[in-house]
């Protein structure tokens, strides 16, 4: 009966700590893609038996790549508190938790994530007094488009080929992409063409190369494709070329219109002024007494005919259309707005 007592304790604390673990339930996203340079949000909830009553710490750890690994992320929050997160949270920094773990909220937030985030992590939560902590597993997946990242001539040792220059295309993406290489000026065979990887996210390919050959490196994945020309072609330099023949004859021809308007107005300035002194010859009308006093003493010495005599007469004119003339042999009036003029008499 003494045997007996120690294995029913036994037995209960292993029913006990079942039933007490049973209760434990946590959710993780199994796999989470994000594209290269963009934040990632690592998704964790928990609940546990004691959720209501407890008021001790909670302490989130994440850690990567291997669950007994030491944690690269870790916070702590008392349960049922007003106080802030702390270092759970915070806008500068490049982990953090996405929600508050009060309310059983573990979410990892990762800003702009790069190649080396790539690969998997443990969402951890450990509750005060409690000697065991409860984890689960997810995957982070960093995508990245397909581009060359240098297409160039390297000098190698003869080989099999007897090729002493190869055409080096080294590219990366994720998942990695595959390579093509195109030719006009000849076939290439699956020997010739040497592929290895330098990373999960970056491979190069090379090919025999000759003066006059000329290639194009082409990349595919998924997630798009990307290809480059050797020798550079001048594609480039013929489309600078035809714009800026573009915009020379849009100039040249800004040009030439002002031009033409430039002479128009040049030949219109003389018609206009020598219209002006035409009417100003042919106006019988003088500007003021003293040239018309002038006119009249010239041609006042003596009469041509024996009763015509030449006088002088001032006529004015006023506002209401009424013209008054004044016959006057030596003597006149001056007035404001009075307009002279010759006028010969016969008595």
């Amino acid at each position: 009966m003494r045997q007996q007592t120690p294995c029913f304790c036994f037995i209960l604390s292993t029913i006990i700590t079942g039933s007490l673990l049973m209760s434990w339930d946590m959710k993780v996203s199994l796999v989470v893609t994000v594209p290269r340079g963009e934040d990632a949000v690592l998704s964790c909830s928990f609940t546990h038996p004691r959720q209501r009553d407890y008021s001790g710490k909670i302490t989130v750890k994440w850690l990567a790549r291997e669950s007994s690994a030491l944690p690269f992320f870790s916070c702590s929050v008392t349960n049922h508190s007003a106080e802030e997160a702390g270092d759970c949270s915070g806008s500068g920094l490049r982990y953090s938790l996405k929600g508050d773990p009060r309310r059983g909220e573990l979410s990892l937030l990762i800003r702009q994530v790069h190649e080396a985030d790539n690969g998997t992590y443990f969402c951890r939560v450990e509750l005060e007094g409690w000697r065991s902590y409860f984890q689960k597993v997810t995957h982070l997946y960093v995508t990245a488009k397909p581009q060359i990242l240098s297409l160039s001539v390297v000098e190698t040792s003869s080989g099999s080929d007897g090729a002493t220059q190869r055409l080096q295309c080294e590219a990366e993406g994720h998942p990695l992409p595959t390579v093509s290489w195109l030719s006009a000026s000849r076939r290439l065979s699956g020997s010739q063409v040497h592929t290895s990887q330098l990373s999960p996210f970056r491979l190069v390919s090379s090919v025999p190369y000759r003066e006059e050959d000329v290639f194009t490196c082409r990349v595919e994945s998924r997630l798009g494709g990307a290809e480059r020309r050797y020798p550079p072609g001048n594609a480039l330099l013929i489309s600078l070329t035809v714009c800026g023949l573009i915009v020379l004859l849009l100039l040249l021809s800004a040009g030439f219109v002002f031009y033409r308007r430039s002479r128009a107005r040049a030949e219109s300035s003389p018609v206009r002024e020598n219209t002006a002194a035409a009417a100003a010859d042919s106006s019988p009308i003088y500007g003021n007494a003293d040239v018309v006093e002038i006119h009249r003493l010239q041609r006042s010495d003596s009469p041509a005919e024996g009763d015509v005599e030449r006088q002088l007469v001032y006529c004015a004119v006023g506002l209401n259309v009424q013209h008054t003339c004044l016959k006057t042999s030596t003597q006149h009036q001056e007035a404001t707005a009075v307009v002279y003029s010759p006028v010969n008499l016969q008595q």
